[in-house]
């Protein structure tokens, strides 16, 4: 019963999650200047590798010498995101010419287009700012907020919808509020990426041998930070730093609270599935936090932490749609099929 436009939907989705690993990846090998203009790499389209290229390259940019592993790094999220716009671009497209078919979704894959499209702008500024910790953030939430409408677009593109119990308002409620914890916290997580916070403490659970640390929350969350510095390696203070990632510790005690509370929600009302899949993504993305700081951000589980946050984002993504839509279902032309409620086409 899924739309037309459901594969392609399907496979932007999965392409937007290649994307964000393999943004995770360039911004933890500290390769987000491993090409310092955009959108190519010392004025060429790939990195340049013959020794002629290298010499006009760092005659061009005599201030950024030539690394060939971060330059492809880089080069290589770039390829896969401007392949992610194209996919979006073809989505949007279909939608325009199907915009008279009711079940056509046309306002989700324009917002789409128009977002990233401003990813790129911020893939952009990322570069010709130096890596500015606010720009890098946003960078990271415009990804995220990609991946997850892609992911809603899959949804309402399938064509079914759970059949669900009916379930008491605060329940969706507490629904809404559990997604936008986990969107606070992803923005710390960048935050801390961005500033160069992760390792701030290398114990746990206390910091620095205490549990309230000396700390500069003034600095650490000071926003007008000033443009025009190379912020590769970050600017801030130790105290500073210190703050930044206390705070992400903090957030993380509260989503947990948040996200355990609507789980027994979910399970108290008979959604056992649902709750589960909660508690198994942030069981895996508590671990994966844990072992960052245990084991001093080793690159392969801090990737797999910004996978782990995206993977707790989706779930309540879903648990999201599957409320909201199956309170909408109140037609009694509804009919069930295979388990899931199916609404009649017009």
């Amino acid at each position: 019963m899924s739309k037309p436009g459901y594969r392609l939907a399907l496979f932007a989705t999965l392409l937007a999650v290649v994307v964000v690993l393999l943004g995770a990846y360039t911004r933890l090998t500290h390769a987000g200047l491993g090409c310092p203009d955009w959108p190519g790499c010392y004025g060429f389209i790939g990195v340049p590798m013959s020794e002629h290229k290298q010499t006009l390259a760092e005659v061009r940019f005599p201030e950024a010498p030539v690394e060939v592993a971060k330059g492809w790094y880089e080069m290589i999220h770039r390829y896969f995101a401007g392949a992610l716009g194209l996919v979006i671009l073809g989505l949007a497209v279909q939608a325009v010419r199907r915009r008279h078919e009711h079940v056509q979704p046309l306002k989700l894959p324009l917002l789409l287009l128009g977002l990233v499209t401003l990813q790129a702008a911020f893939g952009m500024w990322t570069v010709t700012l130096k890596l500015w910790p606010q720009v890098v953030t946003a960078h990271l939430l415009g990804g995220f907020a990609t991946l997850s409408l892609l992911f809603l677009l899959t949804l309402r593109l399938s064509g079914a919808v759970p059949a669900l119990p009916k379930l008491p308002g605060r329940v969706r409620s507490l629904a809404v509020v559990a997604l936008l914890a986990v969107i606070g916290q992803i923005a710390l997580g960048g935050w801390v990426s961005s500033n160069y916070a992760a390792v701030a403490c290398v114990d746990l659970p206390t910091c620095h041998g205490e549990w309230w640390p000396a700390m500069d929350f003034a600095n650490g969350f000071h926003l007008t930070q000033h443009i025009g510095p190379n912020y590769l390696g970050g600017q801030l203070d130790s105290d500073a730093r210190t703050a930044i990632h206390m705070t992400h510790r903090l957030g993380a005690v509260i989503v947990t609270l948040v996200l355990l509370l609507l789980a027994w929600q979910l399970k108290r009302h008979g959604l056992s599935r649902l709750a589960g899949l909660l508690v198994l993504a942030l069981g895996v993305q508590i671990s994966l936090g844990i072992s960052n700081v245990v084991f001093h951000l080793p690159l392969l589980v801090a990737v797999a932490h910004n996978l782990g946050g995206a993977a707790l984002l989706l779930s309540l993504v879903l648990i999201n749609y599957q409320l909201r839509s199956a309170a909408s279902l109140v037609s009694p032309a509804a009919h069930v099929h295979a388990g899931f409620a199916v609404l009649p086409s017009k």
